[in-house]
């Protein structure tokens, strides 16, 4: 199973097929709107702009599991992120990231970078960009706005800790867009 292979729900409770998103680099974020770390949307909404028309998707998933930190309805949160950040890119439905009732998603995403030494590409890749923030593999995400790259093959290719911003994240992004 890879990472198209995945359907999950939208703010409108309406199936997306992540195979909709094939041939795109992708970033799926954990976020909440009551942490502090909250104001990096400022920043991921800085970055989609600058890297859209190259193939760049941000893929937002709403988690009230990190002390209730993203409380209110899908609706509630969308118009939250718009209005106070601008957010243009898709938010999905609010998920759990942890625990046997996990998003299938991130259930792959934290096996994807546990397995990640595996991946020969993802090795080289994880080599050329290795700086802070690379967070430790294969464990459960600890906090909100946890952050996955994945290349434009499906390949999740690095797991970043919530404090690593979205600008510390554009070069290894506009690395892979290139390719």
């Amino acid at each position: 199973m890879g990472i198209y292979d995945f359907v999950v729900k939208d703010s409108k409770l309406q199936d997306v097929s992540l195979s909709d998103y094939k041939g795109k680099v992708l970033l799926i974020v954990n976020t909440a709107t009551g942490c502090g770390f909250t104001p990096q949307y400022e920043g991921l909404e800085k970055m989609y702009k600058m890297y859209k028309d190259q193939g760049f998707e941000i893929l937002d998933f709403p988690c009230n599991q990190f002390l209730g930190q993203a409380p209110g309805t899908n609706e509630e949160i969308v118009a939250f992120c718009q209005k106070k950040y601008g957010v243009s890119f898709k938010t999905f439905s609010k998920i759990k990231v942890n625990g046997d009732d996990a998003e299938p998603l991130f259930k792959y995403l934290k096996d994807a970078t546990k397995k990640e030494h595996e991946n020969e590409e993802a090795v080289k890749f994880i080599d050329k960009i290795k700086n802070k923030g690379l967070e430790l593999l294969g464990n459960d995400i600890k906090w909100n706005f946890t952050k996955f790259l994945v290349d434009r093959q499906g390949n999740v290719v690095a797991r970043y800790a919530p404090a690593v911003t979205p600008a510390e994240i554009e070069a290894p992004v506009a690395e892979l867009l290139k390719k």
